[in-house]
């Protein structure tokens, strides 16, 4: 069950438990489609984080009353379907180690592992998407083995490159600008992933999956350079369906 509860006058925040999980993260996402085709007037934008939906509305237009019980409506009905949707994995490559990922040996000997099984166990996962948020493009990503989770540094770097590759705790994710960090970064992507002059600005969207794949030097360079003439066409698969959540 969701728990509905306000966040002032202007917005409402929908509650779908207080885990991370793939299973929630459907629900979320299902939720939203059906926020989106029953078009309510009144609402403004909604906001989804890991376990929460926040929709922003104009009380003049629909009051919180009405607006609680087209949420309850929507959900049951949500709820109701089911999600056989296949999900895109973006295939992103990455140049690990170097100047560019100077944190990977730091990776490899905490876990007493080679850099080349960092790279391997980093690349075999499928990792989804929970949200998109902290700053325009960053990908909250979930599924990094434990066997790679490390501590975060202990004096974040006052900026790392766009295109960074880290790992935070039990976290990964990709820096879309030069931001501060506190992640160990073990490698980069040449790809952009947010660009106001696209259509669609954001690269990635939640309920999707990021998959890593090593790249060499020049070809980081090559794929750099045809993404700066906005010519580069990102590689996608679908994901097969699947009832297993974690």
């Amino acid at each position: 069950m969701i728990e509905i509860k306000s966040l002032g006058d202007l917005s409402l925040q929908v509650s779908f438990g207080n885990q991370i999980s793939e299973k929630i993260q459907r629900e979320i996402q299902q939720f939203i489609r059906g926020l989106e085709e029953a078009n309510i007037k009144g609402i403004t934008e909604w906001v989804p984080a890991y376990c929460t939906v926040a929709i922003h509305y104009q009380p003049e237009r629909i009051s919180y009353h009405d607006l609680k019980s087209w949420v309850k409506r929507i959900y049951t009905s949500s709820a109701n379907k089911m999600d056989d949707e296949q999900r895109l994995v973006y295939e992103v490559p990455v140049y690990y180690g170097g100047a560019t990922g100077p944190d990977l040996a730091y990776v490899a000997d905490y876990h007493q592992i080679s850099e080349k099984e960092v790279i391997q166990q980093h690349t075999s996962k499928e990792y989804l998407i929970y949200m998109m948020g902290f700053v325009p493009g960053f990908p909250y990503l979930g599924g990094l083995p434990p066997s790679l989770a490390v501590p975060r540094l202990d004096h974040p770097r006052p900026s790392v490159k766009a295109g960074a590759v880290g790992i935070g705790g039990n976290q990964t994710g990709i820096y879309p600008a030069d931001v501060p960090s506190g992640w160990q970064i073990i490698g980069i992507t040449p790809l952009k992933l947010f660009d106001l002059e696209r259509p669609s600005p954001f690269l990635f969207s939640a309920g999707n999956y990021i998959k890593f794949y090593p790249i060499d030097w020049n070809e980081y360079k090559r794929i750099q350079q045809v993404t700066a003439m906005k010519v580069y066409q990102l590689k996608t698969y679908k994901r097969e369906f699947t009832n297993d959540c974690d």
